[in-house]
C-alpha cells in the first residue's frame, strides 16, 4: 500500500504526452494549446479614442468654454491622418485613431455648437483624457497565452486579433470504459434479483468527455477471468479504465487477468479512504486504471488519479485538483492507515467564509449521498478534524 502522493508521482512519470494537431480557430474551444501564442501587432494598433467626441490639445481646453475650429473626422476604419494644430478639433468616434498632434479626447456630452464647422468645450479636459495609447492593452511580440492553456470562448478574440485562424492543440485522448461484474446490467434494464444498474460507466464516460476526450463505453464482462483477460486483449485507446474487481474476494480478477496479460503494475492499493484497492498499470501503450466498483470510491479514484493522467496526456500545465481551505460544518475523522478524502457539500456562513459540510454517507456505495458532493476534505491519517476548524479541501 502506497502513499497518495507517491501514486500521483507515479502517473506523473508513466504518463506520455499524446501529439498535437491543428485545428481551425472556431473548432479549438475546450482544446489544449501545443504553442505559444505572441502578438504580432501592438494592441490598440494606434491611440485609440474611447468615446465618441472631439480630439484635442488639452492645453487648449484649460480656459472654458472655448471653441476650436473642427479641421476634420475620424471614424472606425476611417482615421483622419493628417497633423492637428492648436486651436484645432477632429470629430472622432469610439474606436477610432487619435490624429498626430491631439492628446485627449473630450467628450461629446461636454461640447456644445458641433452642427458647424466649429466646436466649443465647456469642460476642461486633461492630457491622455479618454485615449488608450498604443500597446497600452499588449505589446508586439509579448506571450499571450502559453502551452499547455486550455483555449477558452473568452480567448478567441485575441486569438483571432492575432492572426491565428488555425491552432496546435493536443489531439484527444482515446479513453475506454469497462464495468466488470456479473451483478451489472445496462442502465435501461431493470435489475433483476442480486442486480444493479451500470451506473459507473456512464458516470466515467461524462467526466472523459468532460475533459476533452473521446470515450468508448465497453459490455460488461462477467466474473470471468477468461473473459476478462478477453476484453482486455483487443484495446488500443490511450487509457482503459475498468471498475470493479479489484479487491481481495473470490470474484475480484481484475488484477490477475492483467498479471496474467503480461501488464506492467505500477501500484494496486494505495493509502486512501474511499479507493484503496486502485490499480494503476500498463499493456503496450495503453495506460489501465482499475478502479473499485463501489461508485463513491470509482469517483474519488478517478478525480484524484484518473482525472490526472487525462490531463497530463493533454499536456495541461497544472494538472491536480484545485485547492483551498473551508471552515467544517461537523467534524470529520480519518482511519489510522490511510488518507481519507470525504464528499462535502459547499456553503458559506454569516461571515462570508466558505464553509465544508461533510455528506451523511452509508458507506462507499452510496452515489445519492455523493450526489451533492462539491469538494473532498482532506484529513490526515490518524487525524481528528473538529467541528469549526480549517481543514484543506479539494474542489471538483
Amino acid at each position: 500500500m502506497i502513499e497518495i502522493s507517491k501514486a500521483l508521482k507515479i502517473i506523473e512519470r508513466e504518463t506520455p504526452e499524446v501529439g498535437a494537431e491543428r485545428v481551425p480557430l472556431g473548432e479549438s474551444v475546450g482544446r489544449v494549446l501545443r504553442e505559444k501564442i505572441i502578438a504580432d501587432t501592438d494592441l490598440p494598433p494606434f491611440d485609440r479614442s474611447q468615446m465618441d467626441g472631439y480630439a484635442v490639445v488639452a492645453a487648449d481646453t484649460q480656459s472654458c468654454p472655448v471653441t476650436l475650429k473642427i479641421v476634420g473626422e475620424s471614424a472606425a476604419g476611417r482615421g483622419w491622418h493628417k497633423r492637428m494644430e492648436r486651436g484645432e478639433a477632429v470629430r472622432i468616434m469610439t474606436g477610432a485613431p487619435v490624429p498626430d498632434g491631439a492628446n485627449a479626447v473630450q467628450r461629446v456630452e461636454d461640447t456644445s455648437g458641433w452642427e458647424g464647422d466649429a466646436v466649443t468645450i465647456l469642460e476642461p479636459g486633461a492630457k491622455g483624457m479618454s485615449v488608450v495609447k498604443r500597446g497600452a492593452e499588449v505589446k508586439q511580440g509579448t506571450t499571450v497565452f502559453h502551452a499547455g492553456e486550455i483555449v477558452t470562448e473568452n480567448k478567441i478574440p485575441a486569438l483571432a486579433s492575432f492572426g491565428y485562424a488555425r491552432l496546435s492543440v493536443s489531439k484527444v485522448p482515446t479513453i475506454s470504459i469497462m464495468a466488470t461484474g456479473s451483478e451489472i446490467v445496462p442502465l435501461a434494464r431493470k435489475p433483476g434479483r442480486d442486480q444493479i444498474r451500470n451506473s459507473n460507466s456512464i458516470m466515467l464516460d461524462v467526466s472523459c468527455r468532460r475533459l476533452r476526450c473521446s470515450t468508448s463505453v465497453l459490455e460488461t464482462p462477467r466474473d470471468d477471468l477468461f473473459e476478462l483477460k478477453a476484453k482486455i486483449h483487443g484495446i488500443k485507446s490511450d487509457i482503459l479504465i475498468i471498475t470493479g474487481g479489484v479487491s481481495a474476494g473470490k470474484y475480484d480478477l481484475t488484477t490477475r487477468a492483467l498479471e496474467e496479460l503480461g501488464c506492467e503494475i505500477f501500484f494496486e492499493k494505495v493509502r486512501l479512504k474511499p479507493g484503496k484497492p486502485a490499480v494503476f498499470a500498463r499493456r503496450g501503450k495503453t495506460l489501465i486504471f482499475g478502479l473499485p466498483g463501489n461508485p463513491v470510491s470509482a469517483a474519488v479514484t478517478f478525480q484524484l488519479f484518473v482525472r490526472k493522467a487525462i490531463l497530463l496526456m493533454q499536456g495541461i500545465r497544472d494538472s491536480d485538483l484545485s485547492p483551498g481551505f473551508a471552515v467544517l460544518e461537523n467534524g470529520v475523522r480519518a482511519p489510522r492507515d490511510r488518507d481519507a478524502y470525504i464528499p462535502a457539500a459547499l456553503g458559506t456562513d454569516v461571515e462570508g467564509r466558505l464553509i465544508a459540510i461533510p455528506l451523511k454517507s452509508q458507506g462507499s456505495s452510496d452515489f445519492v449521498g455523493f450526489s451533492r458532493a462539491e469538494a473532498l476534505i482532506k484529513a490526515r491519517r490518524g487525524t481528528d478534524l473538529d467541528e469549526g476548524s480549517v481543514a484543506e479541501v479539494l474542489f471538483l
